[in-house]
């Protein structure tokens, strides 16, 4: 029989779904779900049955019931700070995700889903490299005042697998090497990268670093005081517009970069603005993470999403190539980074920590 890695990457709409034979990837498949339906779910856990439907059936078109199913690896939510790496999925993760201890993201259904599927196929499940992988130094917490500290929150699991591959090119380990690392997508997490691990970065959800096609990223303190207390906003449509509606979603009604850049090709010169702010944010941030290493670095590396475009890989290469060498990674490849995970613990070369 056939030994396949079930990997699981659940997003605000859809599921992420592939099949590897070991780290080849055999089958993929972004299973959608009805964005009215999952809106009526406070908890995001319990959209688990409604997704498991699209899932099964996908599953059961792969004939996954004539293979053997060896691990289940899924995309770790944010949690306790953690140390990078893999981790068993138990049930102290499992009952913190469900009782959305540090969150309520799409994120936290992928160890639910992967310990469901682990079970029914008899297999190991694991998450790797969580949104919350805390490696910060303790300079990076100190945030101005004492009751806030500032808080590892990034694309961890794109960030490191792309920082390996750079490295391995280099005939070099992760550990060996330092990166300014710019993941570009629905957030923007600009990470300062020593070691192979993320010793400082802006939160990309809420509240740090550059705007975003849906975020608001760092705003003045004072006018943000102002517009809590306006009477306008309760704290969750606040959060709800800061984290979904800012960015290039509030200036031009769009956050489909494809789409904006049509707008720009138009003529539209408010969009062109806006997207070449984007760029300007985002090239400041490589300008403080390069202090972070104090210059000491491989490459500044761009990936995600948003590096499939030409025009804003080209703006940000204008403002910061003085900066050193820029690698450019488009896409996302957390998938591949999970099916690794899995094979490396499969193989026995990682143990996986507890939770």
């Amino acid at each position: 029989m056939e030994e396949m890695i079930i990997v699981i990457n659940p997003g605000s709409t859809s599921t992420k779904m592939a099949l590897f034979r070991k780290n080849e990837k055999i089958a993929e498949e972004n299973v959608t779900h009805p964005a009215q339906q999952l809106a009526g779910f406070d908890n995001v856990a319990n959209q688990f049955e409604l997704r498991m439907k699209g899932i099964d059936a996908w599953l059961t078109s792969q004939k996954i019931e004539s293979k053997k199913v060896a691990a289940v690896a899924g995309r770790g939510a944010p949690l306790r700070p953690l140390e990078g790496g893999a981790y068993w999925i138990n049930e102290q993760m499992l009952d913190d995700l469900r009782k959305m201890k540090y969150s309520n993201h799409a994120s936290n259904l992928g160890a639910i889903i992967a310990d469901h599927l682990g079970r029914k196929y008899n297999a190991p499940a694991i998450i790797a490299d969580p949104v919350t992988t805390d490696n910060f130094t303790d300079l990076a917490r100190i945030s101005g005042i004492p009751e806030i500290e500032r808080k590892c929150r990034a694309h961890t699991l794109n960030i490191k697998e792309v920082c390996r591959r750079l490295a391995a090119k280099a005939n070099k380990q992760l550990e060996e090497c330092n990166f300014v690392a710019v993941h570009m997508g629905g957030g923007v997490s600009v990470a300062a990268v020593q070691g192979g691990r993320i010793i400082d970065v802006n939160d990309a959800l809420l509240g740090m670093g550059p705007y975003s096609p849906d975020r608001a990223g760092a705003l003045p303190i004072g006018a943000l005081v102002k517009l809590a207390y306006s009477g306008k906003f309760t704290e969750k449509e606040l959060i709800d517009k800061l984290s979904r509606k800012a960015g290039l979603m509030a200036y031009l009604g769009q956050s489909d970069l494809r789409e904006v850049e049509k707008m720009i090709d138009a003529g539209d010169k408010k969009a062109e603005t806006y997207f070449k702010a984007m760029a300007y944010q985002i090239s400041k941030e490589i300008g403080m993470y390069a202090t972070v290493l104090k210059g000491k670095y491989d490459a500044i590396v761009l990936t995600g999403g948003m590096a499939k475009s030409e025009r804003l890989v080209a703006l940000i290469k204008e403002q910061v190539s003085f900066l050193g060498n820029i690698a450019v990674a488009p896409g996302e490849f957390e998938m591949e980074a999970l099916a690794d995970w899995a094979v490396r613990v499969l193989e026995n070369k990682e143990t996986p920590k507890e939770y």
